[in-house]
């Protein structure tokens, strides 16, 4: 009877892991985009991910963004116990970047291979940035905007990097995301950063423990900020920049006080800089009228992640 009985419940979860992926997968068993999914990441990689269900946190994550975004945001981050932050900003975290070196990655030209970027991605893991140049990108629908009330426009700014995620995103998302040029990624980058917005690279374990997306953050909407400034949870790496203001310039008009993502300037007779809080995105750079900030290289933010300077160094893709 024990016999029958383990049977039974194995064919109805067979049943149901079917009807799930029918359903997911409009109607097939596996997308190509799915499946191609699982022949990169190998069959012993498969079968330890659905064990512990970093498979499953990938399918959601990249089938249902704005729900998956939404639920952290409102559940899992604001529940968090302090011992979990370290791990959580370990799995999931981006570096932030200059405008300069954002719009090197949709334009580089070279293969890039290189893993475990301990000085760019000060992380215990994912920290690989595998790149084919030029680069496959799709611009899609920013989960993060897409799951706040009263959200930021536009909410199509998320750039896709690479395969396998990009082919991924355009199979599951044909209405909410699109292959473009690097042209209308470079003008889509420096239309964020004049609103105001940084930009950053993603990774995650789940997602191959490498780089994966490149987002044009803004405060009000973005996931990553609000675990660093509301929660506590440290998974935004410096971009290897701090911001510099010329106090013979500032007129204290606070515009980069109310633009920093992180805080870091408070603005009296003049704006003064937070070097402990300041990761280096350049925000304040663009919304100062008076040309009065800069960023300078700090040795002691980390190295940049600049694809152009790691193109020499990489191994084939």
């Amino acid at each position: 009877m024990v016999g029958i009985s383990i049977a039974i419940g194995v064919g109805v979860l067979f049943l149901i892991v079917i009807a799930f992926l029918l359903y997911s997968e409009q109607g097939r068993i596996l997308r190509r985009s799915a499946a191609r999914f699982l022949k990169i990441r190998g069959l012993r990689n498969v079968l330890r991910d659905l064990f512990n269900l970093k498979l499953l946190k990938l399918y959601m994550y990249g089938r249902w963004t704005k729900n998956y975004i939404g639920h952290q945001k409102k559940r899992t981050l604001p529940r968090m116990h302090p011992k979990n932050k370290q791990g959580w900003a370990d799995r999931t975290h981006f570096k932030v970047l200059t405008p300069d070196n954002a719009k090197s990655i949709v334009t580089i030209e070279q293969n890039i291979s290189l893993r475990n970027q301990e000085q760019i991605v000060p992380f215990a893991m994912a920290r690989d940035i595998v790149l084919k140049g030029p680069p496959d990108i799709v611009v899609y629908e920013c989960g993060c905007r897409q799951s706040s009330p009263n959200s930021c426009q536009p909410t199509q700014v998320c750039l896709i990097i690479g395969q396998p995620f990009v082919d991924f995103i355009l199979d599951h998302h044909p209405q909410t995301s699109r292959r473009i040029r690097r042209e209308e990624a470079l003008e889509l980058i420096e239309a964020e950063h004049k609103r105001g917005h940084l930009q950053s690279a993603w990774f995650k374990d789940i997602c191959f423990d490498r780089f994966y997306a490149l987002c044009n953050c803004c405060k009000c909407c973005c996931i990553g900020i609000q675990a660093v400034t509301r929660h506590g949870i440290p998974m935004a790496a410096s971009s290897g920049y701090v911001a510099k203001v010329d106090d013979t310039i500032c007129s204290a008009c606070s515009n980069c006080e109310d633009a920093c993502p992180f805080d870091a300037i408070d603005v009296a007779e003049t704006a003064v800089v937070s070097w402990e809080k300041c990761l280096g995105c350049g925000v304040c750079v663009g919304q100062c009228p008076e040309g009065a900030i800069t960023l300078l290289r700090d040795e002691k933010k980390g190295v940049p992640m600049d694809v152009r300077l790691l193109a020499g160094k990489s191994t084939k893709v």
